[in-house]
């Protein structure tokens, strides 16, 4: 049987999951403001995920009988200086995603729920995809600098991203 404790920390992390949808809007936002509809695109899709993430969350918390208890979004980082520091502020921010969820399974382990912990390892495995992503495009963006040129492959790239619900087991 879940624990209060780890209940509410479920529930925290239905909050952590919507506020990273609200952060990558306002990245896609940011870049649409540079008139750059590839990494627009890139973030819209990123908040779909996030969305996707939550109402994991959500559907499992309802499934093991706990109560989805719902909390306040905070004001997302809305003023960005470059797409380098949007994708390294999107780096820290999954760094910190990957950490809660270490805190959920360590949670879990501790408390011998092993369908929690079943549940998580999902998690574990997009987390390692999610850091990844974000530190490719950082990498490349590091690579072409201030190039224009390398800018826009790179969004022509990033515009080919689609958001398709994976298939969970």
């Amino acid at each position: 049987m879940i624990s209060e404790k780890l209940f509410n920390e479920l529930n925290k992390q239905i909050t952590y999951e919507l506020f990273s949808a609200h952060f990558y809007l306002a990245m896609a936002a940011y870049a649409a403001s540079e008139d750059l509809p590839g990494f627009e695109n890139f973030f819209k899709v990123q908040a779909e995920e996030e969305k996707f993430h939550a109402m994991r969350f959500f559907d499992y918390i309802n499934e093991m009988g706990g109560r989805v208890k719902l909390e306040a979004l905070d004001t997302p980082e809305n003023d960005f200086e470059s797409l380098r520091d949007v994708f390294e502020k999107g780096l820290d921010h999954e760094k910190f995603v990957t950490s809660r969820i270490y805190l959920l399974t360590d949670i879990a382990t501790e408390e011998r729920e092993h369908a929690t912990i079943s549940f998580l390892k999902w998690f574990i495995d997009e987390q390692v995809e999610e850091e990844a992503n974000f530190s490719l495009i950082l990498s490349k963006l590091k690579r072409v600098k201030e190039d224009s040129n390398g800018i826009y492959m790179i969004d022509a790239e990033l515009a080919q991203r689609v958001f398709t619900p994976p298939v969970i087991k």
